[in-house]
This record gives C-alpha cells, structure tokens and sequence, in this order.
C-alpha cells in the first residue's frame, strides 16, 4: 500500500512510517519535523514566523500537493493538520479526498472534541483544563491565552470539525483520552492505535549495580510546562535534590532535537514526565525503551483498554486538591504501581498536613521531605524500581528523625 502521512507529532507518524516501509510498504511524511524536534519527514512543511514566513509556507504547501496525491490511506496528524486557518485547512481536506483513497485522523492533540469533551463535566475525572470541578491551574495562565485555547470555542471551529468528522473514514486515537473523547462520535469508525515507538532506534541500558545516585530527567516544553504540568514536578524534584544532594542527580534539558533528546535521557535513571495524563505517551514509552524508570500517566482506564490487568510498569502520577492556601489550590502528586510479587512504598512530602503510619525501610521519608504548607507528592512504588531500591539501601543505615506531629485538617 502507499501511506502519506500529513504532519506528526512527537515523532510519532515518522515511526509509524519507518515500520510500514520494513514491512513493504511505501510511506510519505509530509511535516515540520514537530517544530525544534527536527524529527525526519519526506515533504519539509516548516513554517518561519511572519508576514513573509506565512506566504512562504502557502507557497511550500501549494508546492507539495502535486506529491501528495495517489495513495490508498492518508493519515491526518489531528484536525488542523497544518498551521492554516480552518477554512484553507478545509480546502487541501478536500484536494487531499479527491486525490486520494481513504483518509483517517489520527486523533493526537488537542482539538474540538477533545476540548468539548475536556468540558462537559463528565467524560473525565480530570483534564488540561480541569480537576475535578475547578479549572486547572493550566486555565487562565499566560502560556493558556499565548496559545489561544479559547479559540476552540468559536462557532468556525465547530463547523470545520464537524464537516471533517463526515468526510473521513475513520479515526485512530493515540491515547485513552482521545479515544474517550470521539467514542460517542465516531462509533465503529474508532480505533486505538497507540503511540509506535521505533526501539530499534533507540540504546537499551540496563543497570548492572546499584548506582551511587538516582539521576532524575526532566524534559521541559518551554510553551507547554503549565499543561504538562512539569511546572510542577520541577519545583518538587528541585525540592528534592536541595535535601538530598548526595543522594540523587537532575538533568533539565529545554526544546532539543529528538535525537539529541534521547541521548541526554539514556544516562539517567529516572523520567519525570507529566502530570495531568491517563496514558503513557512517547516521553513516557521512549524511556522505557531505554531503561529508565518512568513517572507519568498510567490510569486504570488505560490498562482497561489496553487488557493489561497486572503489569503496570509506569508510576502512575495523578492530581488532587488537598487544602486551600489562599486563592489557590494545593495538590497532592500520588503515583502508584501494582506488582504480582511484594513491594512497597516510598512517600515524598511537601505538606505539614500531611501525616501516616508507615512500616517499611523507607518510613522515616514521610518526614524528611516536608517542605511546604499544602500538598503532598506520593509514590508508592515496587522494590523493581531503581529509585526505591536505592533510597532504602542508603536510608536503612541512616537512624530516622522523630516524625513531626500531624497537623489537623
């Protein structure tokens, strides 16, 4: 089959495409490369900012279609799948249709349905844009009006949605949350797909020793940290390291290249990847692949659809309010992991609020990372993981303080 893929996301249709051509098929990836990732693409749909950048980009894209045309399937990279307004992106849906077979979303961003469904009080426990019943801390924040999300709301972005919505073959969603989302939509015409992941691509490396150090990597999105919520594990890795210099390392690293990114992760131990997430995504996978532990998304609704009932590899890290500390909402980060075998659990504290029995080796760490007035980040992880290994061995030859009295709700 011919396959033409038209804009990516986290490398995610470039390694889509990489497999489909081992397997004898032809694959075309027409993108920006995901902007500074610089991810490899057959078609370069780069656009530079400006006046004169935009006329460029209208011209590299008019350029390209004579190329896009003759294939059986058409994967779309979310609903704008081009950085056109909706109107001109509805225009190339079309010339794209007519000279093509098949044409399928691939539903991995954030777009009308999504948004909706993100509002709607019902789809989900939480979201980018809500916890709960209250607006996320993402809401109403710089980086929210710099990238426009109101604009999701405008009577064009529904009109071009649901025009797309009835002219396309199918959808295939990346994550639980957007599968979630166009389930009541699209009907038989979903299906999840997952995020592909090129291992061949990437270095395995296991440890043969317990390191002296836990090395922490964190990736940050310069546009997207409050979204991410990496804002936030940030400030508590940082809390961390400022206590426990000796016994753990961090690596912060912004906006880099795909390939220079996955070098810098293979030397660490430990990913810190986002915190409003129900499904691992590539940040989350890529480390995987090369050995690291990974702190991320992994709801229960996401085992369920994918059938894994017991391995849960990932330290699921949710959100939740605690207490109120002026205009604004204190957060707990409680990450867990169930394993068939034994484990148990290492609790990292940022709150005087916050107070329980522990009787494992690591119990005395209730205590010791107490920072803050309001919330808490908790893990409760197997004795697999690297990270509770390494902390038990050096906290177990070390007599604990005497825990500080628990301070009333």
């Amino acid at each position: 089959m011919k396959i033409l893929f038209v804009g990516d996301a986290s490398n995610m249709h470039n390694s889509l495409a990489r497999q489909l051509r081992l397997m004898g098929h032809e694959a075309v990836v027409a993108s920006n490369g995901s902007h500074w990732m610089d991810t490899s693409r057959d078609i370069d749909l780069s656009r530079k900012p400006g006046r004169l950048g935009a006329v460029r980009y209208v011209l590299d894209v008019l350029q390209a279609l004579p190329r896009m045309r003759g294939f059986d399937i058409v994967h779309l990279a979310s609903q704008i799948f081009l950085e056109l307004k909706p109107p001109k992106v509805r225009r190339v849906l079309d010339y794209l249709r007519r000279h093509n077979g098949k044409v399928v979303l691939s539903a991995l961003a954030t777009d009308r349905v999504y948004y909706d469904a993100c509002h709607d009080g019902k789809t989900y426990r939480y979201s980018d844009y809500r916890i709960g019943t209250e607006p996320s801390p993402y809401v109403g924040s710089a980086e929210y009006y710099a990238q426009k999300q109101d604009n999701w709301r405008l009577p064009v972005m529904k009109q071009y949605s649901d025009y797309l919505l009835q002219h396309i073959d199918g959808v295939v969603a990346c994550l639980w949350e957007y599968y979630q989302a166009y389930r009541p939509l699209m009907g038989d015409r979903l299906a999840y797909g997952g995020i592909p992941i090129d291992v061949d691509a990437l270095t395995l490396r296991p440890l043969d020793t317990e390191p002296e150090r836990v090395r922490f990597f964190i990736g940050i999105q310069r546009a997207r940290t409050v979204i991410k919520g990496t804002d936030r594990l940030l400030s508590s890795l940082r809390r961390v390291h400022a206590r426990y210099p000796d016994l753990c390392q961090m690596e912060v690293v912004e906006n880099l290249p795909y390939n220079e990114y996955t070098r810098r992760m293979r030397a660490s131990h430990v990913l810190l990847d986002q915190l409003y997430s129900y499904t691992p995504a590539t940040n989350a996978l890529i480390a995987m692949a090369q050995g690291l532990v990974a702190v991320s998304g992994a709801e229960p609704e996401y085992y369920a659809l994918i059938g894994e009932p017991s391995l849960h590899p990932i330290v699921n890290v949710t959100r939740s309010p605690v207490c109120r500390n002026g205009a604004e909402t204190a957060e707990s980060l409680s990450c867990a992991t169930t394993r068939r075998k034994s484990s148990h659990s290492v609790t990292w504290t940022s709150g005087t609020n916050c107070s329980k029995p522990h009787d494992t080796p690591t119990a005395h760490l209730h205590h010791r990372w107490r920072h803050r007035q309001c919330g808490r980040l908790d893990i409760a992880a197997s004795t697999r993981h690297r990270l509770c290994r390494v902390v038990a061995a050096q906290h177990s030859r070390r007599p604990p303080r005497r825990a500080r009295p628990a301070v009333a709700r």
